[in-house]
């Protein structure tokens, strides 16, 4: 098989998208139930005060996303310093002891079903090619399409954010009060059944039980900040 096809078949895997994606959806799934559940439990607790719902939105969108964005990025970035001080590590290992370096792959490749001599076939192969590059992938299961990219992480976070928070922020400018509630949880439904089914989608996985989840746990977050909203209220604070 030509490496051109080899290549488009690994293009229907999914594994290349797991940093951006898992961020992104994160990004989603937080925008849409934290700005809603803010406003729902500003709207519980200060009846009547459209226009300071609508701050509360806007506060919430801007320091959530940019929350989001700032706590991806060190946590990838986190990773990324992992990864670099295992690679060094490596490199020092086969420097003082390409031997064992050496048998420590035969073994990883005997583990997963060749033979000893098809094993040492296959390193002597690896380790005239890249002997680097061998034991990242094999040993330390690193490989350049998983490799976390904080800034990309952290730009997907914060847009999704965005997103995700401005449709809760849209019911706030309904005609009254208490139609600015309703609209603010029905447009959150509506955003966590897309947000559910376009992750599960794009993940290719089946569509009705990550949206379900998705669905549950929205509601449950809008719940719980409604009623401590509700149990905070007191009339003219």
């Amino acid at each position: 098989m030509a490496l051109e096809d080899v290549y488009q078949r690994n293009l229907h895997h999914r594994t290349h998208r797991a940093g951006w994606l898992r961020a992104a959806v994160l990004g989603a799934n937080d925008g849409l139930v934290s700005t809603a559940s803010l406003m729902i439990g500003v709207a519980a607790a200060r009846t009547g005060e459209q226009g300071f719902l609508v701050t509360a939105g806007a506060a919430g969108i801007v320091a959530g996303a940019m929350s989001m964005a700032v706590g991806e990025y060190v946590s990838v970035r986190s990773q990324n310093d992992i990864e670099e001080s295992d690679r060094l590590l490596e490199i020092q290992h086969l420097a003082i002891d390409p031997e064992g370096e050496f048998e420590e792959l035969v073994h990883i490749y005997i583990q997963r079903g060749l033979s000893r001599e098809l094993a040492v076939q296959v390193v002597e192969a690896m380790h005239k090619r890249d002997p680097l590059e061998a034991h990242l992938r094999d040993e330390l299961g690193q490989h350049p399409h998983t490799k976390a990219r904080p800034v990309q992480a952290a730009v997907a976070s914060a847009l999704s954010f965005t997103l995700g928070g401005l449709i809760p922020f849209a019911g706030a400018f309904a005609p009254t009060s208490g139609a600015a509630a309703t609209s603010i949880v029905s447009f959150t439904i509506v955003g966590l059944i897309a947000t559910g089914v376009i992750s599960a989608r794009t993940a290719g996985s089946k569509i009705m039980v990550p949206t379900l989840r998705v669905i549950g746990g929205g509601i449950l977050g809008m719940a719980i900040t409604a009623g401590i909203g509700q149990a905070l209220h007191v009339s003219g604070i």
